[in-house]
C-alpha cells in the first residue's frame, strides 16, 4: 500500500512559552492525517508538519494552529 505524503512550514508569529508549544502540537498532532509534527525549541517559529494529503490538507493544518489564537501563516518552500 502506498501512503502519499507531503509537508508543510508553518511560521508562527508569537513566540510562544513551551507549555503553549506543548499544546499546539498535541492539537496539531489530533488532526486526521498528520504523521508527525517537528517544532523545536531553537526556531520557535517554525513548525514542520507531515502529513497525508488524501486525509487533510495545508489550509486544515494552518486553521488548527489559527484556532488556537495564534497569528500563523503558510511558507512556501
Amino acid at each position: 500500500m502506498d501512503i502519499n505524503l507531503a509537508d508543510v512550514t508553518i511560521h508562527i508569529d508569537e513566540t510562544l512559552e513551551p507549555a503553549k508549544r506543548h499544546a499546539l502540537v498535541d492539537q496539531v498532532r489530533e488532526v486526521n492525517g498528520v504523521v508527525g509534527v517537528g517544532y523545536h525549541d531553537d526556531k520557535p517559529h517554525l513548525m514542520i508538519i507531515e502529513y497525508d494529503p488524501d486525509k487533510t490538507s495545508s489550509a486544515e493544518l494552518l486553521q488548527t494552529v489559527k484556532a488556537q489564537g495564534v497569528h500563523a501563516e503558510l511558507i512556501g518552500l
